[in-house]
């Protein structure tokens, strides 16, 4: 068999596990269990003889983050960016003509970058099984094996076997998400979940999104077709890529084809979708408590607490998640885990900053993080990392106070350029055209103070950029 070409879906709107998961930071890019992000796991479960490189397609706010979790774990791989939100379908649609434009028969498999699998070796073996059936000319999905009446999934009807050797069978049925009681019934009867794991050759694909959305095949075609590379990313052409009708491929394509096809996985899967699922994942202790963190619970049953910095302690509650992190608390009970992404519906209305945003925001030389705020004044800790710098800009409303604490910063001010060591400071006035910059080899750590009548991160006029914001 061909290798696989692995596609991994690397968007999301971070709000089913808000707190630690928002907007400017989703959960994929999140240890949630373990030490890693899920896409990282991710990454290093397509880490295997039958895969070929990954091909991750995000967007232009995530592209940092995904090279830097991907250079963390030394995978390689291509990564395509969209310039807008298509949903599912048009990212389908794009992987088809990267795949097509190595072989038209290509062997692809699109997996989701925030999914959890505990089955690694169980996985790579139906992959090999999937891909096989691909072969063929069949769209497979892996179905998961239910492990209770769950409602939060879709589900699929299985029908007559396709592949006897590997147990494909073609799919009935797509169904919504059910009840409790339609729930039960469709594990009575042998229903899968869908997982949104598919397999297919690219030509077949490409052929049944022609055939069923010729609008989405076109935006892609032209969008791949008018792509560019910037700072070795591949960058879809906005315009085509806008005319991609915003569509899942469960609704373009895989409830419509005659190709769908799926086979059982018993895999250890999650799609992490709640906080719940987040416990039902993790270690606990003898009275089912689940602790990450500065978190402790006495006299509780069943909780969940997630603590990355603060003390947090829970006394006499049960079934109760509670999250903390440096500007947030979330306390839910468990029952209700599906219904954070309402809350952070509500938090955005009442435009609460909180909603889309940690205090520490990542760019692509490094990170800022909020300290202290006031209306004349704004403390944040700046990190940059070696040998990158930040735009040439300068600022119509704000002075700036930078106190070097680790490292050494090599500072342009007007036509100066100042080298400032630990311990050392220096001052930036309003207006003054200034850089940052880190030559060192290790990061550069400081403290900058703002001082003005406006603070807002609009308040930049980038002069020169390295990494083309400018």
């Amino acid at each position: 068999m061909k290798k696989i070409i692995p596609v991994i879906m690397c968007g999301g709107s971070g709000t089913r596990v808000w707190p630690a998961s928002r907007e400017t930071m989703p959960k994929q890019f999140i240890a949630l269990l373990g030490e890693r992000s899920t896409f990282q796991n991710t990454l290093l479960r397509l880490n295997a003889a039958i895969f070929d490189e990954p091909v991750i397609v995000t967007n232009h706010d995530y592209r940092f983050l995904v090279q830097e979790q991907m250079e963390e774990i030394g995978v390689h791989g291509q990564i395509v960016l969209e310039p807008e939100r298509r949903d599912s379908a048009a990212a389908v649609a794009i992987a088809c003509e990267i795949a097509a434009a190595r072989a038209p028969d290509a062997l692809v498999a699109v997996f989701a970058a925030d999914h959890v699998v505990q089955k690694v070796e169980a996985f790579r073996a139906l992959c090999i099984k999937a891909g096989e059936a691909a072969a063929l000319g069949h769209i497979v999905t892996l179905g998961i094996t239910p492990t209770g009446p769950a409602t939060g999934y879709g589900y699929i009807r299985p029908g007559a076997i396709a592949v006897a050797e590997s147990g494909v069978a073609k799919v009935e049925a797509f169904v919504e998400k059910p009840d409790a009681e339609t729930a039960e019934r469709y594990i009575a009867q042998g229903y899968l979940w869908n997982s949104g794991n598919f397999f297919f050759r690219a030509d077949v694909m490409r052929g049944e999104l022609a055939a069923f959305e010729p609008e989405i095949a076109a935006a892609a075609a032209e969008a791949f077709a008018s792509a560019r590379t910037d700072l070795g990313f591949l960058a879809l052409d906005k315009a085509a890529f806008g005319k991609a009708p915003k569509t899942s491929i469960d609704y373009a394509v895989m409830e419509r084809t005659s190709h769908a096809a799926v086979i059982p996985a018993d895999i250890g899967w999650s799609d992490v979708g709640n906080w719940q699922a987040v416990w039902e994942l993790s270690d606990k202790d003898d009275h089912g408590n689940a602790i990450r963190g500065h978190g402790v619970v006495v006299d509780g049953e069943n909780c969940y607490v997630r603590a990355d910095d603060t003390l947090t302690a829970v006394l006499g509650v049960k079934d109760v998640i509670v999250v903390t992190t440096d500007d947030a608390v979330l306390v839910v009970g468990a029952q209700y885990g599906d219904r954070v992404k309402n809350l952070v519906d509500e938090l955005k209305r009442r435009k609460r900053k909180e909603a889309r945003e940690h205090r520490r925001v990542y760019r692509p030389w490094g990170y800022y993080q909020s300290i202290d705020s006031g209306e004349r004044h704004q403390v944040k800790r700046i990190v940059v990392k070696p040998g990158h710098k930040l735009s040439l800009q300068k600022h119509h409303h704000r002075a700036e106070h930078w106190i070097v604490v680790c490292g050494a910063a090599e500072v342009t001010r007007d036509a100066e350029t100042v080298m400032v060591h630990e311990n050392e400071s220096i001052y930036l006035p309003i207006g003054s055209v200034h850089r940052l910059v880190n030559p060192g080899k290790i990061d550069l750590e400081l403290i900058e103070v703002q001082t003005g009548s406006y603070l807002g991160e609009d308040d930049i006029v980038r002069i020169e950029d390295v990494y083309h914001r400018a």
